[in-house]
C-alpha cells in the first residue's frame, strides 16, 4: 500500500548505488500523439442498417444465377433468374382481375344509363358501383403482387396489353450494392420467401474497437478515429453501456468512410482521440506505472532518490501507458525495481 503522504514527503532518499542494488532502472518519457491514444485491436464490419436479403418473391427454380460473391452490382442489374409456377399463376390472376374490371366498368355504365333513364332503381346503381369499386380494388392488390415479383410498370401494362404470360421470373437489384454472399445455386428449388443473396453497402464500414475498461473515461462519441495504415478519420458513434465480462473491455464502434481500401472482416489497429492539441501525453513502459485504486503515479528521479509524483492515464495495452502530468523527456522514471521504492516510500509513512 502507498502512505498517504503529502508531494514534499513522497520521496525516496537513495544513492545511484543503493538505486542498482535494489533492481532500479530508468527510461526518458517518450512524447506520445497529443489527440489519439495508444493503438487498440479493431474489427471492420458492415453496419447493420447497410445489410439485407433478396429473398424469392415467389417458390420456384434456380435456373441462372447471374452474380457471384464480391461482386458490385448496380441498381436494376438481374440477380437471379427463377422458373416459377407461381408466378405465372400471379399473370393469370391479375389478368382475370383486369378482366373483371373491365366488366365491372360497363355494367356500371349501362346501370348509369338506365338509371338517367329511370329504367333502373338507384339500389341497382349503387350495386354497380360497388362492384366497380371492388374490382378496382382486386386490379390494384394483383398489380402489387406483380411488382413485389419485381415486374417493372412498363412490365405490367405489357403484360395487360399482349397478355404474354412469362414463366420466368428475373429478381433484380433495388439499388448498387456488393454481394456479400449467395444461399442457393443453379438448380436448387426455394420455396417463396426463401432467401437468395445478402447484399451490403460498404461506405460508409463500423470499426468494433475493444477498450479496456480503465480507459474508457477517456473516450467520447465524437472523437476522432484514425485506423493505422488509412488516411481517412472515422468518428466515434457509439460507447457501449456494458462491459464483457471474459476480456473486461468496452466496445466502442466508429464508422469510417470507405474508398475501397477497408474491407469487412479485416482487423485492424485504432487510434481514438482523447486529448486537446495542447496537452502533453507521454508513452512510458507498462511497468512504470504505480497504481493505487483508480489514482496512479510515476517514480521520477531527483537528486539524492526519486519522487512520486501523479499523472493521469489516458490509454494503455499490455506493454505501454500513455499519461500526461507533470513530466517532460528529459525526467528519468523508474520501470525496475518499482516494488523496492513503494516498500520504502510505505516506510517512511509509518
Amino acid at each position: 500500500m502507498l502512505p498517504s503522504l503529502s508531494m514534499a514527503e513522497a520521496e525516496v532518499k537513495l544513492s545511484e548505488a543503493q538505486a542498482r542494488n535494489i533492481g532500479v532502472r530508468v527510461t526518458h518519457p517518450v512524447s506520445s500523439r497529443t489527440d489519439l491514444t495508444l493503438p487498440y485491436p479493431a474489427q471492420i464490419v458492415i453496419p447493420t442498417p447497410q445489410l439485407w436479403v433478396v429473398s424469392a418473391p415467389s417458390a420456384g427454380m434456380v435456373i441462372n444465377l447471374g452474380v457471384g460473391r464480391g461482386d458490385r452490382i448496380a441498381a436494376g442489374q438481374p440477380l437471379v433468374t427463377l422458373e416459377s409456377p407461381g408466378f405465372v399463376s400471379q399473370q393469370r390472376d391479375y389478368l382475370h382481375a383486369v378482366a373483371q374490371e373491365v366488366l365491372a366498368s360497363q355494367q356500371l355504365k349501362r346501370n348509369a344509363d338506365l338509371f338517367e333513364g329511370k329504367a333502373v332503381p338507384q339500389r341497382v346503381l349503387e350495386a354497380s358501383q360497388a362492384e366497380e369499386r371492388q374490382a378496382s380494388i382486386v386490379v390494384a392488390e394483383r398489380r402489387q403482387m406483380l411488382r413485389l415479383s419485381g415486374l417493372s410498370d412498363d412490365a405490367i401494362s405489357r403484360l395487360s396489353n399482349e397478355a404474354a404470360i412469362s414463366a420466368t421470373l428475373t429478381v433484380k437489384a433495388r439499388q448498387a450494392a456488393s454481394v456479400v454472399d449467395i444461399a442457393i445455386s443453379p438448380g436448387q428449388r426455394v420455396e417463396q420467401s426463401a432467401p437468395l443473396v445478402k447484399l451490403a453497402r460498404l461506405s460508409p464500414l463500423w470499426a468494433e474497437i475493444a477498450i479496456p475498461a480503465s480507459n474508457i473515461r477517456a473516450i467520447r462519441t465524437g472523437a476522432n478515429v484514425e485506423i493505422e495504415g488509412y488516411a481517412t478519420l472515422g468518428k466515434v458513434v457509439l460507447v457501449s453501456e456494458t462491459t464483457d465480462p471474459a476480456t473486461q473491455t468496452i466496445l466502442v464502434r466508429a464508422e469510417i468512410p470507405n474508398n475501397g481500401e477497408l474491407h469487412p472482416g479485416q482487423t485492424a489497429a485504432a487510434r481514438i482521440g482523447f486529448l486537446s492539441a495542447d496537452e502533453s501525453a507521454w508513452e512510458i513502459p507498462y511497468s512504470g506505472l504505480v497504481r493505487r485504486g483508480e489514482q496512479t503515479w510515476v517514480f521520477v528521479a531527483i537528486d539524492g532518490g526519486f519522487r512520486l509524483v501523479p499523472v493521469a492515464l489516458l490509454a494503455e495495452d499490455q506493454d505501454h501507458v500513455v499519461v500526461s502530468g507533470p513530466i517532460t523527456d528529459k525526467n528519468e522514471i523508474a520501470i525496475g525495481g518499482i516494488s523496492a521504492l513503494r516498500g520504502m516510500l510505505a516506510g517512511l509513512g509509518q
